[in-house]
């Protein structure tokens, strides 16, 4: 539910765009990628299966980062004032911070359910911030991004 102040007529919609969609699609690919390729390496070359696991992670945290600073672009075009965005948009940032800088089986862990944080709130603000739009594509990216994560995570 908006705060009293926010008119829902008041708040500017961020429509769909069709490029979105595929360069969304694409950014799964080094999650998928990533996954299979820490069980393929895992136990035969230690070396590429620490490079991989670290990479898969470090990608994780980059998306985790991108998700939060959505918050602040969405904020900044908004008519009104809405602090919660902006104070939502750093902590996947932190957070994903923390999963990088722990051992890949742990961090991968830690990437996974904040990117079904991410999700979660961002089906409470979305609609506040005018995306609501977005969420089936958010939910199918998160689904897709946060399965991989776990994947890899269990053959870390």
């Amino acid at each position: 539910m908006p705060p009293a102040e926010v008119q829902p007529s008041t708040l500017k919609t961020v429509a769909l765009h069709p490029l979105a969609h595929r360069l969304g699609h694409l950014g799964l690919l080094p999650f998928v990628v990533g996954a299979l390729l820490v069980w393929l390496f895992g136990g035969r070359n230690l070396d590429a299966h620490y490079y991989v696991s670290v990479g898969l992670s470090t990608y994780a945290g980059l998306i985790i980062t991108f998700l939060g600073g959505i918050y602040w672009g969405l904020a900044f075009v908004q008519p009104v004032d809405m602090p919660r965005a902006f104070v939502w948009g750093i902590v996947p940032s932190a957070v994903a911070w923390v999963g990088v800088m722990m051992p890949p089986y742990a961090g991968l862990a830690l990437h996974g359910a904040m990117l079904i944080v991410c999700y979660l709130v961002d089906r409470r603000l979305y609609p506040l911030l005018g995306a609501a739009g977005w969420l089936t594509l958010r939910f199918r990216l998160s689904a897709v991004a946060a399965l991989c994560c776990f994947l890899a995570a269990a053959g870390s």
